[in-house]
């Protein structure tokens, strides 16, 4: 899906709750591991990067993981969290981002057993 070249109108950011949950779950962390003024500046920083999708869907790489499945997948990075995104007939939907291991293993309020949307693409993908 491309943008409306006649309007020059932008496609709409459209967050899953897996990733808008892990955003949530960014913020909290680094609001009691560092501060509430640092963990304002990543989510914004964060949320801000997908912005740029609006105008340019395309933007970043095929996510090679999930080509398999052949969905479009797409990633952004930003600092150390990579986010994954397609475009969808609503604008582009942001999957989930993905969180370094070393973080990832300190989020309180992860179930132990809840597989990320993407973890579970991978998995959909080696079929």
């Amino acid at each position: 899906m491309k943008r409306n070249l006649k309007t020059g109108s932008s496609m709409k950011i459209i967050w899953s709750d897996f990733a808008s949950e892990m955003l949530e779950e960014i913020y909290q962390y680094y609001k009691v591991k560092a501060s509430p003024a640092t963990a304002r500046k990543i989510k914004l920083e964060i949320f801000n990067a997908t912005q740029q999708l609006k105008k340019h869907p395309g933007l970043g790489p095929i996510e090679i993981n999930l080509e398999k499945i052949d969905e479009g997948h797409r990633y952004l990075v930003n600092g150390n969290y990579k986010i994954i995104y397609k475009e969808v007939l609503e604008g582009v939907m942001i999957i989930d981002v993905l969180i370094p291991d070393k973080i990832l293993s300190k989020l309180t309020n992860r179930k132990e057993n809840q597989a990320s949307n993407v973890g579970m693409l991978f998995e959909r993908a080696l079929v």
